[in-house]
């Protein structure tokens, strides 16, 4: 299929909107779900209706203009906070965000050192009111931050950095090594590892790349944004951040060359053309932004209006995607043969969202955290795919179905019953941590679709579902539009680096509480659904 594109002339004059043909599929084997349409959804008979769904201004906006200021406002009361929370006289205070919502209630984030060293796993947030005073504090330890002496025992590598480690019981001195290699399918490997600088023991370690699964089913004719150069044309957004997509040309470090065009008519929509994969990788990148800016009231990942950037074939016979942080950046393989490009809307939304989450609560990618982090991937990703609205593929709750991985056309994973992919989990136990954090995600994901949708069978856009509970409970579910919203307002303003799954119940009904009230049916139907899925 050709590419075809159109200029709109209400665009500036060296901005241009186009639309391309993507091909109609291919293969992938990241963890994202499918791109998708908002069309059929359950009656509304059959849902929590107490209220409309919240506005973004109620999740929190703060424009990137703001945003600088409010964080340097924060930093010149730091001290004054950490008096406020009575922290020791060798602690101080970082300011990483501030976010105001339609309450007047201001939640900063910050992070801590102790003795200028940077507490893992010390990070909190604030909410405070109009009038400056601290009305509650969200803290990823209770523990008091205290070590006998900051001077380690052991040595360490030149590279290691001295840190305290407040992830366990007691806090304590450390260091914190970064191992950097490849994973065995060829994803970038940045391993951190934490080790008691006066035993030796290794006290905690997680992988800082951070990947998931989607699909390379592209969606027909999509709109991308370039932006016109001397020499032509190039893969620039200027209407979203500047974001840039880049051509590894298979290689695998850099950014490889910015993707270009004499003509701004990109790809032919097959995996043999280049440009098909940047078009594609470009598209979900600005859909994603575009949600996060319309349904959140979110101006980028950061908040700060900057944008990511993509890369795109990386590696030889890649069949992967990944979010690195240290670039802040997305980056997709071109699958099996180097035809199959993991570039659609879902793989850009779920590693997207990693980065959301990195810049927000930062859940640590290991345990229970790093299943949040995964399933709030998923979470949000799936709600991306429904307000692209694309009419060649609707909205599921299934991840990875066009992609027959299996051989036998089943998905990847199940919202519904995560257990169906025969690894993943349906409910909590306290075996849950020790689950790659892409199955312990499992619990996350099952909540939230019976969160939106309720249990029992039904259909949604042609696709069949049947979600149980752990106790047997009926549950009505209150929409997907609130559940998302719920989600993110508990990741952005009351989740920290180490939330569990009992933390994130505590969370999503603090979020709840602030969208819809506290004697709210949405408050109701998440306490509800946490027990569902045996979150008590």
């Amino acid at each position: 299929m050709n590419l075809h594109t159109t200029p709109h002339n209400s665009r500036a004059p060296r901005t241009t909107r186009r639309l391309a043909a993507l091909a109609a599929t291919a293969a992938m084997v990241v963890a994202g779900v499918q791109a998708g349409t908002a069309v059929a959804t359950p009656d509304d008979d059959a849902r929590t209706t107490s209220a409309k769904p919240a506005t973004a201004a109620a999740l929190g906006v703060n424009p990137s203009a703001q945003r600088a200021t409010a964080i340097k406002s924060a930093q010149a009361e730091a001290s004054s906070a950490a008096k406020a929370l009575k922290l020791g006289g060798q602690e101080k205070l970082i300011a990483r965000d501030v976010i105001k919502d339609a309450q007047g209630t201001v939640h900063t984030r910050y992070e801590r050192t102790y003795d200028g060293l940077p507490v893992l796993g010390g990070d909190l947030v604030t909410h405070t009111t109009a009038a400056g005073k601290i009305k509650s504090v969200d803290k990823a330890t209770d523990a008091k931050i205290a070590v006998a002496s900051t001077t380690p025992k052991l040595k360490a590598a030149a590279s290691a950095r001295k840190v305290i480690y407040a992830g366990g019981e007691n806090p304590v001195l450390a260091w914190e090594t970064v191992k950097k290699g490849v994973q065995k399918d060829g994803t970038p490997s940045r391993v951190h590892t934490i080790t008691d600088a006066t035993t030796g023991k290794k006290l905690h370690s997680y992988e800082a790349i951070e990947t998931g699964t989607g699909n390379s089913q592209y969606s027909g004719e999509v709109e991308i944004t370039t932006t016109k150069s001397d020499a032509g044309f190039q893969l620039t957004d200027g209407e979203r951040g500047g974001h840039k997509t880049y051509d590894l040309n298979q290689g695998s470090s850099g950014t490889g060359d910015l993707v270009t065009d004499d003509d701004d008519t990109w790809g032919d929509g097959t995996g043999g053309d280049r440009q098909t994969a940047a078009v594609d990788a470009h598209y979900g990148a600005a859909k994603t932004w575009d949600f996060y800016k319309t349904a959140l009231g979110r101006d980028g990942i950061a908040g700060d209006g900057k944008a990511a950037y993509s890369r795109v074939h990386y590696g030889e016979n890649y069949v992967n995607a990944f979010w690195d942080d240290s670039c802040f950046c997305m980056t997709y393989g071109d699958g099996e043969g180097n035809k199959a490009a993991l570039t659609s809307i879902d793989v850009a939304a779920h590693e997207m969202t990693h980065g959301l989450t990195s810049a927000t609560a930062n859940l640590d990618y290991a345990g229970e955290s790093g299943g949040l982090n995964e399933a709030t991937s998923d979470i949000l990703g799936a709600s991306v795919e429904f307000f692209a609205d694309n009419a060649s593929d609707a909205g599921d709750y299934l991840i990875g179905e066009k992609i027959d991985i299996n051989g036998d056309g089943t998905p990847l994973r199940y919202m519904d019953k995560p257990s169906k992919d025969g690894n993943s989990a349906d409910f909590w136990d306290e075996n849950l941590g020790n689950l790659d954090v892409h199955h312990s995600s499992g619990v996350a994901n099952h909540f939230f679709y019976l969160l939106a949708e309720g249990s029992g069978k039904k259909t949604i856009n042609g696709v069949e579902y049947d979600s149980a509970t752990s106790d047997g409970s009926t549950l009505t579910g209150i929409g997907r539009e609130k559940a998302y919203q719920i989600w993110y307002k508990a990741l952005s303003v009351y989740m920290t680096s180490t939330t569990d799954y009992a933390g994130a119940r505590v969370a999503t009904e603090k979020a709840a509480t602030d969208l819809f009230g506290a004697d709210s049916e949405e408050l109701k139907a998440v306490s509800a659904t946490w027990t569902g899925v045996n979150v008590k």
